[in-house]
């Protein structure tokens, strides 16, 4: 009898080793067979590092949830900028802001809050009631600048999209329509 009971335990030993082996060759199976299955083209294989991108630093300020600079890819926009800044607040006020404006490296992005009701009216939007933004100025935004017609402001944009923000208010100097006279008019109202 006591021949048996090692015998027991040998079988006992060895099923579990050819178990253990069973479910090891199973598992290499099935992950070779999922492997298989997976794409293979080189665009979803092959990672993209984030901080191989080129990478702008703005400054995000205003009526946003958490104001402060973030590094955002290049080409992103001024709705990106306002999205890595939590968002805009409950008082801001986005009709105000270019979304769509690109951004450059160093632009400050300003999310103006909303003043009381009627005050826009009043004013008839012809006079800003601050420095216009340069960088994140709309169409009319540009438009109501002192001297600046719907013509140039479209200029202005066209010039911001081809070469960036704009990093001086004498960068206007090389918009056609816009000479030194305009410019030292135009200091007083916009900023970059």
């Amino acid at each position: 009898m006591h021949e048996v009971l090692p015998l027991a335990r040998r079988r006992v030993l060895l099923g579990a080793v050819l178990l253990a082996l069973a479910l090891v060759l199973g598992a290499r199976h099935v992950l070779h067979a999922g492997a298989a299955r997976a794409p293979t083209r080189a665009a979803e294989v092959t990672p993209v590092r984030a901080e191989a991108a080129p990478k702008l630093v703005v400054h995000v300020v205003g009526a946003v949830r958490r104001p402060g600079l973030y590094r955002l890819p290049e080409r992103s926009r001024i709705a990106d900028a306002v999205a890595r800044a939590g968002g805009a607040n409950r008082a801001a006020d986005l009709s105000a802001v270019n979304l769509a404006a690109p951004l450059g490296d160093g632009a400050q992005v300003v999310v103006p809050a909303r003043g009381p009701s009627g005050k826009a009216e009043a004013s008839g939007g012809t006079a800003p009631s601050g420095p216009v933004h340069l960088n994140t100025a709309s169409l009319e935004q540009l438009d109501a600048l002192p001297g600046v017609g719907p013509v140039t402001a479209q200029k202005i944009l066209d010039y911001r999209e081809e070469h960036g923000a704009f990093s001086s208010i004498d960068e206007l100097d090389a918009i056609p329509g816009i000479g030194p006279a305009r410019l030292e008019q135009l200091r007083e109202v916009a900023a970059p």
